[in-house]
């Protein structure tokens, strides 16, 4: 749960750095006063109500710098609060098929996943007031992300997700009603879901075309990527003495079902063969219609050790000057 208006630290360890200043305190304040406390005769002419301004400015003046500087080490830092933004801006749910047939290296230097990875963050990276989402698939469909603004968060999610952690197979259907289901309460007007896959639909319980109907009906628009290269491509297909070993599969793409979806929604179906047309396809993608939009962003902690550093720096220069002009004290 986030605490708002909260402060607490980073590195509470680095208190313990207070206990010989505590022990030092406790010595001098016991310790019998010696006779003579200044070692410049001047200052015995001064008075000694001026000699023990002095001494007792320098002592706290020490005491503040270690003080301050162990808190800084701390590291202070403010509770996680919430700021409204307000742009213009859409909400987006990156749909990204993680089957096995997406391992496939027909887009070099890389598999098609790592590719459509790579090209994901990148377009993730060029958003600021957008909300974005993520949903992967392959037999069945999971939120990895709902929708939000804390796109490291969501950089980390699309590095993380690989195949085999879902029931292979390919379930557009699916996957498109669970996007629907994440956006349908999003707020702004531009709702889009971006739809990348490999294959044919084959898996889950929901016709793709019945959840492009759901999608059309909440006012949503589908954008379908197809990936892969024109006739067959290196698919792994189990280990070998050598590593992956691998076969030529077909290419095979549901073309007319992925132009279906997006006629429905009034979105665009795009053909990516390669890596550069796959990046091109996100650069047409990113230049889409913006609608104002309001949302709250959730700022983890905000450093304040910076204050304490500061303050330690003040009164030490400020003790240095005070021994510079009347001598160092015992």
């Amino acid at each position: 749960m986030m605490r708002f208006g909260v402060i607490d630290f980073a590195s509470p360890w680095a208190f313990v750095a207070l206990l010989p200043v505590i022990a030092w305190l406790l010595w001098r304040r016991h310790r019998r006063p010696p006779a003579l406390l200044h070692a410049r005769v001047e200052l015995l002419a001064e008075g000694p109500k001026r000699g023990q301004w002095a001494a007792r400015a320098l002592f706290a003046l020490r005491v503040v710098a270690l003080v301050a500087t162990v808190t800084a080490l701390a590291r202070p830092r403010a509770g996680a609060r919430a700021e409204t933004i307000r742009g213009d801006g859409i909400s987006i749910l990156l749909v990204l098929d993680v089957s096995s047939s997406m391992l496939a290296e027909d887009f070099q230097p890389a598999n098609r996943l790592e590719v459509a990875k790579e090209t994901i963050k990148e377009f993730i990276s060029g958003r600021s007031v957008d909300q974005v989402g993520l949903v992967a698939f392959a037999g069945e469909a999971l939120t990895q992300v709902p929708l939000t603004l804390d796109y490291p968060v969501l950089l980390a999610a699309v590095d993380n997700v690989q195949p085999g952690q879902l029931e292979d197979g390919t379930a557009i259907g699916t996957a498109l009603m669970t996007a629907t289901n994440r956006l349908r309460n999003a707020s702004g007007r531009s709702r889009v879901v971006v739809l990348l896959t490999d294959g044919e639909n084959n898996r889950g319980t929901i016709d793709p075309r019945t959840a492009a109907q759901a999608a059309a009906a909440l006012g949503m628009r589908v954008y379908t990527i197809g990936v892969g290269s024109e006739g067959v491509a290196p698919v792994p297909v189990g280990r070998g003495v050598f590593g992956l070993r691998y076969e030529n599969r077909p290419v095979r793409i549901d073309e007319a079902l992925l132009e279906d979806i997006a006629r429905q929604t009034g979105g665009r179906y795009f053909r990516a063969r390669d890596a550069q047309a796959l990046k091109r396809i996100y650069e047409q993608i990113d230049a889409l219609e913006r609608a104002p939009i309001r949302a709250t962003r959730y700022v983890r902690f905000t450093e304040l050790y910076m204050w304490p550093l500061g303050l330690a720096v003040f009164a030490f220069t400020l003790e240095m000057l005070l021994l510079w002009r009347r001598g160092p004290l015992p």
